[in-house]
């Protein structure tokens, strides 16, 4: 369906996995990583369509490692969705420069939707 690539910063091995196969079954191509610290060489490498980002990755942290990557003239139209338990997701997510933004723990549903809303129109 889609030959798209997904990049996913999450340190929760839980999540990578069950979104991992939730999106390849629909067709993207997922590539994870457990810290943000490199994030601008994991895009560089990995070369994704859109960027699930979690709130509280080891080294740098989300919201760090989103700014980076919106200030990279190469990667700041990336999409990126920023994943956090926190309650101020909406005003951590405004905070990094994300795209958009889902509470965890989500709908896998609306994860679905909101990638493909973000990559139909990116």
């Amino acid at each position: 369906m889609s030959n798209k690539t997904i990049l996913m910063l999450d340190d929760d091995k839980h999540v990578l996995e069950v979104c991992t196969i939730i999106l390849e079954t629909i067709g993207y191509r997922i590539e994870v990583s457990e810290t943000s610290h490199d994030i601008i060489e994991k895009v560089e490498e990995v070369q994704p369509d859109l960027i699930l980002m979690d709130n509280w990755i080891p080294k740098i942290g989300g919201v760090a490692a989103t700014r980076l990557l919106k200030s990279h003239p190469s990667f700041r139209d990336i999409p990126v969705i920023y994943l956090s338990a926190n309650t101020d997701i909406q005003q951590l997510a405004k905070q990094a420069g994300a795209d958009s933004y889902l509470a965890k723990p989500f709908d896998l549903e609306d994860l679905e939707n909101m990638v493909a809303d973000l990559l139909c129109c990116s």
